[in-house]
């Protein structure tokens, strides 16, 4: 048996959950018409697929511990494959989010902790930097497929088809699982519950409390929950800063009772002290804004493409193709270059490179695409995004010793997810309230009549949603307004559309350049793990 043959199962099964969302994102309006839905509840079906495995992952490594990394592996897979097979078939959009969002996440939060666990187990120095480095390229390559795969199958077929082949993919993965090795056994280590509703709340309450931000508001409150028609207003305020506090305290009570634990002699959820470890803690830091970045991107660029520019989803996939070529491509130069530079220059000169491509996709977006600094845009990011992606793994992995290579990859996996579910809500907020602050001031300041901007009043009393610019003319005819009228406000709702998109970029910018901050903690030269011990001690900042 060659000795890659493992990192091919264990680079199979993270294919399929990367490709998932990426799949997700560019058959966004097909799915919205199919379901008969809408594109604020798909943000809220891929943030709470991401929160689902965010919220429960600590669990999920630590149920590797307890059975077994091969053995949680396989029950990931067949859990994932059951959510798969419901998603494929799902007749609306709540079995789908049970599907996807809820039973899909459950069986990744077995299978990401235990693929960073068993590629500690099943390779050593350079063939370890190597085979996550590989991960990383596979990330990239489902990066680059998803798009084309997915818009190709939802253009000529149905995107329903994409989750059949993932069931087939995970098939073969679980049929396969006996080829990687495993020293770890089942052990009698009990979970602490309290430790897992503590955090799985806590997360889910922060995050959830982001994502209504675009329809409560943030402080001030909005459109308010109703309770036998009260809003629901505490103190005059939104329930978005109450429910973020409550879930921050949560996480507070966690991390007290996971030391209490530790004190007792009893098994913690996991060992708060890993966060004293500042390469641990600066690498995970990276990780999580990586995510929020690329999240981000794969939620506006999509609605751009199809809902402003009217694309169509192989179209919208071709035009994301740079960004995934680059990204496997500088996976591969990135892992060349650990050779050369330490991994805090190479992961600082990708966050350069992001905040520059951010700045080049703020460029590009009008009425017309600038395709040309476009391209630019998404290949420079998946660039950058390739140099994060073939050094973070290691740095992680390499600052503790191989006891603990499953709680780290715990930590990754909720790293991994709560940056994706911060990235979609927040940009989502930001998308979505800059393009009704746009809209309505706009309408209000056109030579439309009063009755049309009545009209459009009345049908905006629920906020503005996103839809296709194509569609405007005929829900405001329907709303009757005149074929003038409606030509107008079509105007002003595409342009809307891009001076929200352009907000969107520039928080990305800004969220890019400030990830830098994260990095003064990354070693500053090669880390290797000699004997089960990290050999890099102590980096300058």
């Amino acid at each position: 048996m060659s000795k890659w043959t493992a990192i091919a199962v264990l680079g199979s099964a993270q294919f399929v959950m990367v490709l998932d969302s990426t799949v997700m994102n560019v058959s966004i309006s097909t799915v919205v018409t199919d379901l008969d839905t809408t594109v604020a509840a798909m943000q809220s079906a891929i943030t709470f697929y991401t929160l689902t495995m965010a919220a429960v992952m600590l669990l999920g490594a630590k149920l590797g511990d307890i059975w077994g990394r091969r053995r949680a592996f396989v029950i990931g897979a067949v859990v994932y494959s059951c959510g798969s097979l419901l998603t494929a078939l799902s007749p609306n959009f709540a079995v789908l989010f049970l599907g996807w969002s809820v039973i899909e996440g459950l069986g990744a939060v077995l299978v990401i902790p235990a693929i960073a666990a068993l590629v500690a187990e099943n390779y050593r120095d350079r063939d370890r930097v190597t085979a996550y480095a590989i991960i990383g390229a596979v990330s990239g390559a489902a990066v680059a497929a998803g798009p084309l795969i997915g818009g190709y199958v939802t253009t000529y077929l149905n995107w329903r088809y994409v989750f059949v082949s993932e069931v087939v993919i995970m098939i073969g993965v679980v049929l396969t699982a006996r080829l990687i090795s495993d020293s770890s056994g089942p052990s009698s280590t009990r979970i602490d519950v309290p430790s897992v509703l503590l955090s799985a709340a806590g997360l889910v309450l922060v995050v959830y409390g982001m994502l209504q931000s675009k329809t409560w508001g943030w402080i001030l409150p909005k459109q308010a929950p109703e309770i036998n028609g009260t809003p629901i207003e505490p103190l005059g305020l939104s329930l978005v800063p109450y429910l973020i506090l409550l879930g921050v305290f949560l996480l507070w009570l966690f991390t007290g009772r996971q030391r209490r634990l530790a004190e007792t002699g009893r098994a913690p959820l996991l060992d708060v002290g890993m966060f004293s470890i500042t390469q641990l803690r600066s690498g995970l830091s990276v990780l999580g804004a990586q995510y929020a970045f690329t999240a981000g991107v794969f939620f506006m660029i999509p609605i751009y493409l199809q809902m402003t520019l009217g694309l169509n989803a192989l179209e919208t996939g071709l035009k994301i193709f740079p960004l995934s070529i680059a990204l496997i491509l500088f996976s591969v130069v990135g892992t060349r270059l650990s050779t050369l530079w330490s991994p805090r220059r190479i992961v600082r000169v990708g966050q350069l490179v992001l905040g520059g491509s951010a700045v080049c996709l703020l460029g590009s977006v009008s009425l017309d695409l600038k395709s040309v600094v476009f391209g630019v845009g998404m290949f420079t990011a998946g660039a950058a995004l390739g140099l994060l992606a073939s050094q973070l793994g290691n740095v992680n992995m390499s600052s503790v010793g191989e006891e603990r290579t499953s709680e780290v990859g715990g930590l990754q996996g909720v790293f991994q997810n709560l940056g994706s579910s911060l990235g979609t809500a927040l940009i989502g907020s930001v998308l979505i309230a800059s393009l009704s602050s746009s809209f309505l001031s706009s309408v209000e300041s056109s030579s439309l009549p009063d009755s049309a901007k009545a009209a459009v009043s009345t049908q905006t009393a629920a906020g503005v949603a996103i839809v296709p610019v194509s569609s405007v003319a005929g829900i405001a005819t329907d709303a009757g307004l005149s074929s003038s009228d409606s030509a107008e406000l079509t105007r002003i709702y595409s342009e809307s559309q891009v001076s929200s998109l352009r907000v969107s970029f520039f928080a990305l910018v800004l969220f890019a350049l400030g990830s830098l901050l994260f990095s003064r903690n990354i070693p500053n030269q090669a880390v290797e793990r000699r004997q089960g011990k990290t050999r890099d001690a102590r980096q300058s900042p």
